[in-house]
């Protein structure tokens, strides 16, 4: 699910959209967006890191419900705006 909201997010960027996440627009504004993109996948990835060192893999379940969420919404982005973004 990481990979494909970081694919669908820069795919995103590429037509114009732009993050509401605020966490992510601040990582975006300071490092680039390919760069801020993936340090928040990093984070993700610790936090599922430790939901499964504290025995809590439901969680990293729930969090896999949202970021679906988020790829199909990404993916409604990509394929209803055909480039009228921005």
């Amino acid at each position: 699910m990481q990979l494909l909201d970081f694919l669908t997010t820069l795919a995103g960027f590429r037509l114009g959209a732009s993050e509401a996440s605020p966490f992510i627009a601040k990582l975006i504004q300071m490092v680039g967006p390919v760069m801020g993109v993936a340090a928040s996948k990093g984070v993700a990835l610790a936090i599922a890191a430790v939901c499964i060192g504290i025995d809590r893999p439901r969680l990293v379940t729930w969090a896999n419900y949202w970021f679906a969420s988020l790829v199909v919404w990404n993916l409604y982005i990509l394929l209803n705006t055909g480039g009228r973004i921005g």
